[in-house]
């Protein structure tokens, strides 16, 4: 089963600048929690906004890049590839950016969304979700609190 995994606000802003618009602790324990001991896809920019390798995952990188190959991950040049490398797992997640998203919509079988409730100025987006294609399976929402400057839901989807 491939995962994608993201935090998206309602206008589908991932982020700016290459970094979040908003700070939810709960959601990054919750990206951990579900992610840990799994393959992780994404592209170039998305794996240099982390300030180092996430602990207890195999870092699968997409680039066009020929000489990138930063130390504790995994490069290729397509999602395909990276699907490929992570045959194995049983649940590989895709975690972005706006471009492996768009790649992966249709490879996927499930979405963990984490609705961020509010619209933000961004420079990368979730993409639309065809809900003709898939249907709300699990929705869990949190208010705003001294935590968390916004309210958010989390959405699993799975493909109909």
């Amino acid at each position: 089963m491939i995962t994608m995994i993201a935090a998206a606000a309602e206008n589908n802003a991932l982020g700016k600048d290459n970094d979040l618009v908003w700070h939810l602790p709960d959601d990054f324990k919750r990206f951990k929690k579900l992610t840990t001991g799994h393959h992780i896809i994404m592209g170039r920019k998305t794996f240099e906004s982390f300030p180092k390798l996430l602990p207890n995952r195999t870092h699968v990188v997409i680039t066009r890049k020929k000489d990138y190959r930063p130390e504790g991950t995994i490069v290729v040049n397509s999602l395909e590839d990276a699907l490929e490398i992570s045959k194995n797992d049983d649940q590989p997640f895709i975690i972005g950016g706006g471009e492996i998203y768009k790649m992966g919509m249709e490879r996927s079988d499930k979405i963990e969304l984490t609705r961020v409730h509010g619209t933000f100025d961004a420079d990368t987006y979730f993409p639309e979700i065809d809900t003709n294609k898939w249907k709300v399976t699990a929705e869990e929402h949190h208010k705003k609190d001294e935590n968390h400057d916004y309210a958010f839901t989390y959405l699993t989807y799975e493909r109909k």
